[in-house]
């Protein structure tokens, strides 16, 4: 078993009697129909369907949790505030007040049980006990929230690694407001819910979803040189044009937004032009 504190992570709390639906009216995912043991991949977009945010929501009490990068927390909690209006609903940045950590291996429900949580046996299943929370992340790897008697033994990027080897991206403060949900693949890990009413941006989340609009996609990279998220990847078939951008990056790989028509006939992605070649490796799943 590993753990790590993440600190690149920043927390939200919703709480209120409105607090459900003010976020099912904002958020790309049905809240609304949320059970109290289940958490959610959601995105928070403009009006013109770019992410402003990427959250993990997590029921939480009276009120939910909403693990987002650090960096947006403060600016995120505060224009989300903006559209509370007359709801009965507050919307604070708790990030100090709520540790998170990282727990992975073969052991890692072992340990959650010795810190005083049952393991959720689903994925994004959520146990709560003595005020922590517990979400399995996926196999063998679990997101502890609340707590301050926790060991580390890792690094935080290796929690990092292993998010990019699954596919999920994380918007920073590097990538806000540059990407349609789609472009990160966002709805492949149940992060978008083209059933539910409205919220802002869903006619273009839609419509890039219906019509084929999106010329671009979430791949996985691996890397001889650093990455940082933000930066601009070029390929060969694009000269003197930026032709994707890094999303997150630990380890010597990435997950990069790429031009498909790039990546499908096979030119070569590069940190800079000239540069060595990156290799692209697979995902966990398809579109």
């Amino acid at each position: 078993m590993h753990t790590t504190v993440l600190g690149s992570f920043g927390l939200l709390r919703a709480e209120g009697a409105d607090a459900r639906a003010f976020l099912h009216a904002q958020l790309t995912v049905d809240v609304e129909q949320l059970a109290a043991d289940r958490a959610r991949r959601a995105g928070w977009c403009s009006a013109k369907g770019r992410l402003l945010a990427t959250f993990l929501l997590v029921p939480a009490g009276d009120g939910f949790l909403l693990q987002l990068s650090r960096d947006l927390a403060a600016p995120v909690a505060k224009r989300l505030a903006m559209f509370i209006l007359r709801a009965k609903v507050k919307v604070s940045n708790v990030t100090e007040s709520w540790p998170q950590y990282g727990i992975w291996g073969d052991d890692a429900g072992a340990g959650l049980e010795a810190l005083g949580l049952s393991a959720p046996e689903d994925d994004l299943g959520v146990t709560q006990s003595n005020g922590r929370i517990a979400v399995r992340i996926g196999a063998k790897r679990f997101l502890m929230l609340g707590g301050a008697d926790v060991v580390a033994d890792a690094g935080e990027q290796d929690w990092t690694l292993g998010e990019i080897r699954s596919g999920r991206p994380t918007v920073t403060q590097a990538t806000q407001d540059q990407l349609v949900p789609q472009m990160a693949n966002f709805e492949l890990i149940g992060g978008v819910d083209f059933r539910k009413g409205c919220y802002p941006g869903q006619e273009i989340v839609a419509r890039a979803q219906y019509r084929g609009a999106v010329k671009r996609r979430l791949y996985r990279l691996r890397s001889p040189v650093p990455l940082t998220p933000g930066q601009e990847l070029f390929s060969d078939d694009l000269p003197g044009q930026a032709s994707g951008t890094v999303m997150n990056a630990a380890a010597g790989e990435a997950l990069a937004v790429l031009t498909i028509a790039s990546i499908e006939a096979k030119a070569p992605i590069r940190a800079a032009a000239g540069g060595e070649a990156l290799e692209v490796l697979p995902l966990p799943y398809a579109w």
